[in-house]
């Protein structure tokens, strides 16, 4: 007997493949409550740790996981993948991701539009501060000097358009404007008209070093920058720089290219110590309510790609999200994208006799994800042959 199992994506109780209550998750450095009552809602066995681990730890932990949960600090090598022998995918509940699982056939979901708000809020504080150089006041005054002046200062309202700013911006995707934003053709135009930049990119080889010597260079005087997005989109030692001789009126920055592990004493970088620079360890998204609304989007996520093989907000994976039809079996495979995958898959729905009742097979550079419902009587059989053929990289079924 296959135990009955409720899911909140299935219209009704039915069977599974795998009892849901055999499902064990992994949640590392204190991820969101949010996340945790997500999976036991759905029955799953929850474990959570409030620090991150080392490769080692990664490995003797994850050997029986069948989800695991990090945040920024913990790195999911090749070498930790490599024990985790039931692993079927990982949550990333920050902005950051890792694809090293990509070739396992393990899917990695994050969160990357969760914590907008709070990074816009923390740039927004910046501004202000920065035109107001607040942070240079406020050491100071810990130092016991009092320094009343007004020089370089500057009045900055409420909150941007509504502050009295006017805002122009550059993206290489056509984005529409969203109030009064002004679309700019090139970088350098938005560089040499606003007096405060601030950036708002991925990690890329396109976006590394964005922002070095010439981009800063081309900036008005006396202009401020401030990343909150990427520590390799900056080049630090040419902001220092530009900084020391006085070209910008000072920066804010919350992302470094070399990040500790975890928290203390020892860190390190060419802008400590300048005029008008606030620094802040990637904090942008760190409120309680970005935490939150991340353990919701990759909890729920998750969720739905082990109950009915969705991998839809997969950063690494080709996206699928089919309806699910309670009357076949689900069979998913992930395999290498090598010419004749499909002939040799339909080859054997062929010699089984199987029913095909919905049949999708999306595909990246690397992989392709393979998504069928057919007849329950040769389910088992299926994925058995699956299972045997080159490209498989994983398979399993739903039922």
């Amino acid at each position: 007997m296959v135990p009955m199992q409720t899911c909140k994506y299935f219209h009704q109780s039915r069977p599974t493949s795998f009892p849901l209550s055999n499902i064990k998750v992994l949640l590392l450095e204190g991820v969101s409550s949010s996340a945790l009552n997500e999976f036991r809602a759905e029955a799953f066995i929850v474990e959570t740790l409030a620090t991150a681990l080392s490769e080692e730890e990664v490995m003797e932990r994850i050997q029986d996981v069948h989800v695991l949960g990090i945040r920024s600090k913990t790195r999911v090598t090749a070498t930790a993948l490599g024990a985790a022998r039931r692993l079927l995918a990982v949550g990333c509940f920050c902005i950051g991701t890792n694809q090293a699982a990509k070739l396992r056939g393990v899917p990695v979901f994050n969160a990357p539009f969760s914590n907008t708000r709070s990074v816009a809020e923390l740039t927004i504080a910046e501004v202000v501060a920065l035109a107001r150089q607040l942070g240079d006041r406020s050491n100071e005054m810990h130092a016991g000097t009092w320094r009343k002046v007004s020089r370089g200062c500057y009045e900055v309202g409420v909150l941007a358009e509504m502050l009295g700013m006017r805002v122009v911006y550059f993206d290489p995707l056509s984005k529409m404007a969203i109030g009064n934003a002004a679309s700019r053709a090139s970088l350098k135009e938005v560089l040499e008209s606003a007096d405060f930049v601030t950036l708002h990119v991925p990690a890329t080889p396109a976006t590394a070093n964005l922002m070095g010597a010439a981009e800063l260079s081309s900036m008005r005087k006396g202009s401020y920058l401030l990343n909150n997005s990427r520590g390799s989109v900056v080049d630090v030692a040419a902001l220092a720089a530009a900084l020391r001789s006085g070209a910008l009126g000072g920066a804010a920055v919350d992302v470094f290219p070399s990040e500790p592990e975890r928290n203390g004493d020892g860190f390190a970088t060419e802008l400590q110590g300048l005029p008008n620079m606030i620094l802040t360890p990637h904090v942008g998204g760190s409120t309680e309510e970005a935490q939150a609304a991340i353990g919701l989007e990759v909890a729920s996520a998750l969720i739905k790609y082990i109950n009915i093989g969705s991998s839809a907000g997969a950063v690494n994976f080709p996206q699928m999200d089919h309806p699910e039809d309670e009357d076949s079996h689900r069979v998913l495979n992930v395999h290498h994208n090598v010419p004749g995958v499909l002939r040799d898959v339909n080859r054997i729905i062929s010699d089984l006799d199987a029913n095909i009742k919905a049949q999708v097979n999306v595909t990246d550079s690397d992989i392709g994800y393979l998504m069928m419902d057919i007849n329950k009587e040769v389910s088992n059989e299926v994925k058995d042959a699956l299972k045997q053929l080159p490209s498989n990289i994983r398979t399993r079924i739903l039922y």
